[in-house]
Order: C-alpha cells, then structure tokens, then sequence
C-alpha cells in the first residue's frame, strides 16, 4: 500500500459513515490540500455505491472550513439510484464541525455518440524534463509527495501575460492513478494565476479553492504502469472581485483525456 491509498483510505463505521484521518503530509500553505481532501470523499463514495460498473463520471466539492491533522468523518446519503446512474451526496466533518460538502454521480458506460475535438498539447516527453526538486521556501509538504515534471509555467512570481501552467505528475511511490487520485492530481499543481504578470499592490500569496468540479472523461489505458506519469494542464482567464476560476485538464501520454476540472479560488 503506497502513502496515498494509506492517507486517503476510509473504514465504514458501525452507524454506517466512514471514518478517515487527515495527514499532515498532505498540507499546502493554508492547510490540507482541497484534491486530497476531495480523493478522501470520493474514497467514500465509492464505497457506498459498492459496484465496479458505476464508476465515478462527476464530482463536486465545497469547502466549507478548513481541516485539521486528525480523525475525519464522511457521511454519504444516496439521493437517487436508476438503471444508469446514481446520484449521491456527501459531508466532510470534524469534530461535529462541516469541511465540506459533496455532489457525486456515477454512471455505467453507455453505447452513444462519440467524439473529441480537444487535443493534448505538445510537449517534451517526461524523460526530457527535469523533476522538480521538492525543496525551497516555497515549497510546502504536500510537494514531496510527488514527482513533478514542470513543461511550461514556472513556478515564482508572475513572469507571464497567460495564466497557464503545466507539465508531468505522478505519486512519488509509482501508484496506477485510481479515481480518488485523478480527483487529487486536478488540484495538485501550483495555481495558474500565480504565473501571471501582476500589476502595483496585487500580488498574490495564497488561492484556497472554494469549489472543485472534476469530470472522469476516461478509463485508464489497460496497460497503464505505476511509474507512468500524466500530463496536467491549468489555465485561469478570469479573475475579478478577488477570485478566480481555473481549468484543468489531465491526459495520458498517448492522448486520452482522463478527467477536466474546474474550480473557483480566493485571491488572498
């Protein structure tokens, strides 16, 4: 068992929630990181729903204060079930305290229309790219918990008229990414908004997500191996009144897009 399936695992209690622990090695600057509080969640969706053919396709979280190193709770509510899809909810809690609020739908795979006009972008191949080192002042622990490939974005100060950042990610302990993991990888990367060129007093010092959404486009490639890594790529567009929103997008290397997201971020 790697750190992560470790960190994010849940055990079903006798009253029928699911009981956690939030690690420190998780953290970020303001606290744990909001994608693994997010893997955490859908740890325990997952299990509530108990069938290997609805597999996760939405997740939405919201966080509504921030978490403590220590036991957590997750109680899931199943709202609808169909011969397709199920829709479920789900409270994060602490000490009797909400963290966050969940909505999730799983779905069977379906004979349908398909296409895809969105392309991966060209980059140097992971082997090319030098690993990020995970030290520094501005690193914090969640970062060790990685190996990080950065192709475009550097991560500092604003040095960009785009707000795009990027590269390779993968577990530091070689893990086959499971649902729980993609819903971390989309929120795993510096935000995109600190590469952009800011301008007199508004710099930027902390983006703690307001909401993640997470769309499972894919299955993982059979062949898929603990050591591969997986291209992530972010971009912010807007940001006014002291938020910002930013998408995500997290592709194999042979162009299989795995999961998009979006979230809505304060500017502090």
């Amino acid at each position: 068992m790697t750190r992560f399936e470790r960190d994010s695992a849940v055990v079903l209690a006798a009253d029928g929630a699911f009981d956690a622990r939030i690690d420190r090695g998780w953290w970020v600057v303001m606290g744990a990181n909001g994608g693994y509080l997010a893997s955490i969640v859908l740890r325990a969706l997952i299990a509530a729903v108990d069938d290997g053919e609805r597999t996760p396709r939405s997740l939405t979280i919201h966080y509504v204060s921030p978490a403590a190193e220590g036991p957590v709770r997750v109680h899931v509510r199943e709202e609808r079930s169909g011969r397709s899809l199920s829709a479920l909810s789900a409270r994060l809690e602490q000490d009797g305290r909400l963290v966050a609020l969940a909505l999730a739908s799983f779905g069977r795979a379906r004979d349908s229309l398909e296409f895809q006009d969105l392309h991966m972008p060209e980059v140097a191949s992971p082997e090319k790219l030098a690993v990020l080192a995970p030290t520094g002042e501005r690193m914090v622990p969640m970062r060790e918990r990685f190996e990080t490939r950065p192709a475009f974005g550097a991560i500092g100060p604003g040095t960009s008229s785009r707000a795009l950042v990027g590269g390779w990610l993968r577990l530091a302990e070689p893990f086959v990414p499971d649902a729980p993991a993609l819903a971390m990888f989309c929120d795993a990367w510096w935000p995109a908004v600190m590469q952009r060129q800011v301008s007199g007093d508004h710099s930027v010092r902390g983006v703690p997500t307001i909401d993640l959404s997470v769309h499972f486009r894919a299955p993982l490639p059979a062949n898929a191996r603990p050591e591969d890594s997986y291209l992530c790529v972010f971009r912010s567009q807007i940001a006014r009144d002291g938020y910002v929103e930013e998408d995500g997008e997290i592709w194999t290397r042979d162009g299989t897009l795995l999961a998009q997201s979006r979230q809505l971020a304060l500017l502090t």
